[in-house]
């Protein structure tokens, strides 16, 4: 096939050998199959943000740590400058999500490089070799659909403990090679500890899972591990080998309204008594 624009700096530098179709296009990005040191890998081409369909990116990217001073500025800014640092981050994400998930043992692709908003990453495939379905396309038995549960469940709970939230997790970003589920698409990976909406994207994430895993196995729809998750993770007692129940009992008791307000006014009477004035006559 023709080698597109984005691609064809990599193909004159020898980074790809060749491209040989183009495996999907979404709303972020389209990914090519291509031919590289004799192996075969897929190229993720980054769409550019007046492009892109993807309109919550403000949301998603709370609490990225930008290192410069200065670029963090021209991105509060919006500056053209600050524009493009910004495209840059985003970009960027998806990279340092994969790299730190595979560390801390989350299936993911492997990353190979990065160059110029183009992603070089493995390629999942099936036993035969072909591009792995995605899990909406695999008809399942009750008890793989509890298998991949489980398993998928695990994931999300390793990925929290690095710090991270899918964020847009679901049967269709998450690859089935010959082994088992592989999660994809990450750009707009959350950071758990820094995002005001982590909790709520953490429960999407587990929700989206249970709830199409569910359909094969229905026992599935009566768990609660999003917020057993997140209650273990606040308490500083997630880790990757917790034994998770899937159950969480809830405080169903009304808040003591007139407790909380006496204890608002003690608070302040207190920061008020802190800020008197010294009378130096007393000394």
């Amino acid at each position: 096939m023709k080698i597109p624009k984005r691609i064809l700096p990599l193909v004159e530098d020898g980074l790809v050998d060749d491209v040989v179709r183009q495996l999907k296009s979404g709303k972020e990005a389209a990914v090519f199959v291509v031919r590289c040191d004799g192996e075969v890998r897929c190229a993720k081409v980054y769409k550019a943000a007046h492009q892109r369909s993807f309109h919550k990116q403000a949301e998603y990217g709370e609490g990225r740590k930008v290192r410069s001073g200065r670029r963090a500025r021209a991105m509060a800014k919006n500056t053209r400058y600050g524009r493009r640092e910004q495209e840059t981050v985003w970009q960027s994400a998806e990279v340092n999500a994969l790299r730190q998930l595979e560390a801390a043992g989350v299936r993911v692709p492997r990353v190979h490089q990065f160059v110029d908003g183009v992603l070089l990453m493995e390629l999942v495939t099936d036993a035969h070799g072909n591009a792995a379905p995605r899990l909406d396309d695999v008809a399942l038995t009750q008890a793989q659909a509890r298998e991949f549960h489980r398993f998928l469940i695990d994931q999300i709970v390793r990925m929290l403990c690095a710090g991270l939230i899918h964020g847009d997790l679901s049967e269709y970003n998450v690859l089935v090679d010959e082994t088992g589920p592989v999660i994809i698409d990450l750009p707009q990976a959350v950071d758990a500890a820094g995002n005001n909406n982590a909790c709520r994207m953490l429960v999407r994430d587990v929700d989206n899972i249970t709830t199409y895993l569910g359909g094969f196995a229905p026992e599935l729809l009566d768990t609660d591990y999003a917020a057993e998750i997140w209650a273990l993770f606040e308490s500083g007692d997630l880790g990757p080998s917790t034994v998770l129940t899937g159950r969480f009992q809830r405080d169903e008791q009304p808040a003591d309204v007139d407790d909380v307000l006496r204890e608002i006014a003690e608070a302040r009477e207190e920061a008020l008594a802190r800020r008197q004035p010294v009378d130096l006559d007393e000394y």
